[in-house]
């Protein structure tokens, strides 16, 4: 049974494959990749699970899926490095990401949500401190990494601070600081400020701020890969690496198949 998944999905699946079984294989990209992999009929897998619910409408015209779980934005740091110990000292979790001897990891934005997720955390920052140039002073092309490549990057110290998300700080042990909840993208609280925050990415479709969801759905009507679903959307296999599953997951969207929406 083919699963493609998130790149931040992937270690979470592991827990995932020990509950279906042996079965289920598992191939993780950043999730705008994966949803155009499926678009462009280069993959068919039985399950499809992105860090970005409006990829379904967006990138694929999915008639349903089930949102499964949340996250939040962190900084991730080094603590075995100069520049990371700079990160974990400074009064203001911004403040180093510009110098030139502290080096930041990122994904990129046209593959991975986790890539425009920063670039919204940090527009954010930037307007609530009157700071038009935070983005630029902080951001630059070399330090884009595809999502399955840049945890390797921060563990061999080929970067100081990575942008991620919560979960992967937590299943790998990462120190890390926390961000404001108006910028961390995990607040329902926050939502409307989210908002006001957009990326274009580069087939004209626009990504817009939004709190952190992560939505799967499934491809195929066979009884294995139905098992393998349910056991997905019980969320289990999310809490122990570090998700947020709230009481309302999970939620329905769209001509749900019958014996799922309830």
């Amino acid at each position: 049974m083919r699963t493609l998944v998130a790149g931040s999905l992937q270690a979470a699946c592991k827990s995932l494959q020990r509950a279906t079984g042996p079965q289920l294989a598992v191939e993780a990209h950043g999730s705008v990749h994966a949803a155009r992999l499926v678009a462009d009929g280069k993959r068919d897998p039985h399950v499809l699970a992105l860090a970005d619910p409006e990829l379904f409408e967006r990138l694929l015209s999915t008639p349903w899926y089930a949102v499964v779980a949340s996250n939040e934005l962190v900084l991730a740091y080094n603590p075995e490095t100069p520049g990371g110990r700079l990160v974990a000292e400074a009064e203001s979790w911004t403040a180093p990401l510009g110098r030139a001897d502290v080096s930041l990891g990122r994904t990129d934005p046209d593959l991975d949500p986790l890539g425009y997720r920063t670039i919204f955390a940090l527009e954010l920052a930037a307007r609530r401190r009157d700071d038009p140039d935070l983005v630029d002073e902080v951001l630059s092309p070399d330090q884009r990494y595809p999502e399955t490549q840049l945890l390797a990057q921060f563990e061999t110290g080929s970067v100081d601070a990575a942008v991620v998300y919560r979960s992967m700080a937590i299943e790998r042990d990462y120190p890390f600081r926390e961000l404001p909840p108006a910028v961390d993208l995990g607040d329902p609280a926050h939502a409307d400020a989210y908002a006001d925050v957009q990326y274009e990415l580069p087939d004209g479709t626009v990504a817009r701020g939004a709190p952190i969801e992560y939505a799967a759905t499934r491809r195929a009507d066979d009884d294995e890969t139905k098992r393998a679903f349910e056991t997905l959307l019980a969320g289990e296999w999310l809490r122990d690496h570090g998700f947020v599953v709230h009481d309302q997951y999970p939620r329905m969207e769209g001509d749900v198949p019958n014996g799922l929406r309830g």
